[in-house]
């Protein structure tokens, strides 16, 4: 039997110098966004994390997933991803099971290890040491959260007698774990709820489970189809959106390339060869059914994760979501 197959949207609040606005209107607007897609049948808002940006991608994940949950009732919502080695992991169990206590139950994180090393180092955190700080970030976690009082000694973190009162309403948070390198699909396999990450990489992590052990049936997995678009006119589509995505596009590559990370990468880029290089895929509705209930039949996908780009305005990202949500969202329910 498949899963159903839900949909959402990252918001990273960048704010590029090309289309800058003041900052107050641009939180704003997007959080007007995010309420209006809980309305549209969109059943997820997720938020990214990175550091030291210039267009101001969002470093405050935790802050700003309290003000949607404000604004929201029913969506779920979360991190995608948030950089776990950065963070203290009893003050993230307790931010968490806060948040979850705003939302009512709705919070669904996704963390993973980052790959920026100048993230690290201006958090003081060695660069090398970022999956092993997961890990026991990870055990800690979920020991808080399920009402355990932890002792810890490992040699990222020391913990004497901690405890979280209050606790999530569900006794845990789910937690899903993104990466790309067989350590990382491991790791998903033996402390998380789920992957999220490439559909590629999925095949990798039903097999880590069942090499655990564990019921392959009961994957859970997410994917991101960040450069995905639906539109009635691609062509008039692509002309509106490339510039946008193209941005997302070349400033990932830009990161990507810094230290030679292992896993999926994209290169910088002029925008006509942006244009023509297949990328981004602006499908029509009916093009978009087909591409999902062929991920469906490969793999039991639970959600698709898509991106409001940076810089686009919002009627014209609501023009195309509404798209999305009237002619898509209907063949997967």
């Amino acid at each position: 039997m498949k899963k159903e197959l839900t949909f959402g949207y990252l918001y990273d609040f960048r704010n590029p110098a090309q289309w800058h606005k003041p900052w107050t209107h641009l939180y704003a607007e997007t959080l007007e966004i995010i309420t209006w897609s809980e309305g549209a049948g969109f059943k997820g808002v997720w938020l990214p994390e990175h550091h030291g940006a210039d267009d101001g991608y969002m470093p405050s994940p935790l802050v700003t997933l309290a003000a949607i949950a404000a604004r929201t009732k029913t969506i779920p919502i979360g991190t995608a991803i948030a950089l776990a080695p950065l963070y203290h992991p009893v003050r993230f169990a307790e931010e968490c099971a806060v948040l979850d206590i705003l939302c009512n139950g709705r919070l669904e994180m996704a963390v993973a290890i980052g790959y920026r090393r100048r993230e690290t180092d201006a958090f003081g955190v060695d660069f090398t040491t970022r999956g092993a700080r997961l890990d026991e970030f990870l055990q800690i976690v979920r020991k808080l959260w399920a009402g355990e009082t932890v002792t810890f000694e490992g040699k990222h973190f020391t913990i004497r007698d901690a405890s979280i009162t209050p606790r999530p309403p569900r006794g845990h948070v789910p937690l899903y774990i993104g990466g790309f390198a067989d350590k990382a699909l491991d790791r998903v396999a033996k402390y998380g709820d789920g992957y999220f990450g490439n559909e590629e990489f999925c095949g990798q992590y039903v097999e880590k489970l069942r090499a655990r052990g564990k019921d392959p049936e009961a994957a859970r997995m997410r994917v991101q189809r960040l450069f995905l678009a639906v539109a009635n006119d691609p062509e008039k589509a692509m002309h509106e959106l490339a510039p946008h995505y193209h941005y997302v596009n070349n400033s990932y590559g830009k990161w990507l390339g810094e230290d030679k990370v292992d896993g999926p990468t994209l290169e910088s880029m002029t925008l006509e060869q942006f244009k023509t290089s297949g990328i981004l895929q602006i499908l029509t509705p009916g093009q978009a059914i087909d591409t999902f209930k062929a991920m469906q039949s490969r793999m039991p996908i639970e959600h698709v994760m898509m991106m409001m780009p940076s810089g686009l305005p919002p009627a014209k990202f609501v023009a195309y979501a509404e798209v999305f949500a009237r002619e898509v969202i209907p063949a997967f329910r």
